[in-house]
């Protein structure tokens, strides 16, 4: 069994260094699930859930935008939750033909980056932009963004175990 500290690549000086670091720590758990499969395979839902790996990080996309660029920046976007949806995160799992593993992977990260961005330029203790949510702050999005991603990353690898037998995150 390898050491959980001694796996931490980032350092942990200060609250914000390791936030960040245990989120981009899930984050790439996340995306190394997904990679090498292939399309069909990250399509499968191979356990009693019908969650896949495809669909997990379709939904890990959608709430990574939501939550910092939405939710705690303010940035609109019309269609998407809090102002709209009716099934908030139950249909960011479904697909399409549109959604292929690569462009899945591009377009988290592409989210990842632009939370990334967002977080660094703002203080843990800002609160969010959204009305809705204007009594939580950075700090706490971050957070939630480690235990969603967390328990995002859990599922996935046991999807990734049941496809091919791969372990660990």
């Amino acid at each position: 069994m390898v050491d959980p500290v001694r796996r931490l690549e980032f350092s942990i000086a200060s609250e914000r260094e390791s936030l960040s670091g245990f989120l981009d720590l899930q984050r790439a758990a996340l995306v190394r699930k997904v990679q090498d499969v292939s399309e069909i395979d990250a399509r499968r839902a191979p356990t009693a859930s019908s969650l896949t790996l495809l669909g997990l990080l379709k939904h890990a996309a959608s709430w990574e935008r939501r939550w910092v660029q939405v939710v705690f920046a303010g940035l609109p976007f019309p269609n998407e939750w809090p102002e709209q949806q009716a099934n908030p995160g139950r249909d960011d799992f479904l697909l399409d033909d549109r959604d292929t593993v690569d462009g899945s992977i591009r377009r988290y990260q592409h989210e990842v980056s632009l939370s990334r961005e967002i977080a660094a330029s703002n203080d843990l203790s800002a609160p969010c932009a959204h009305p809705k949510f204007a009594d939580l702050n950075l700090r706490w999005v971050l957070l939630h963004l480690i235990e969603e991603t967390a328990r995002h990353a859990g599922h996935a690898d046991i999807i990734r175990e049941s496809l091919d037998g791969s372990r660990g995150l």
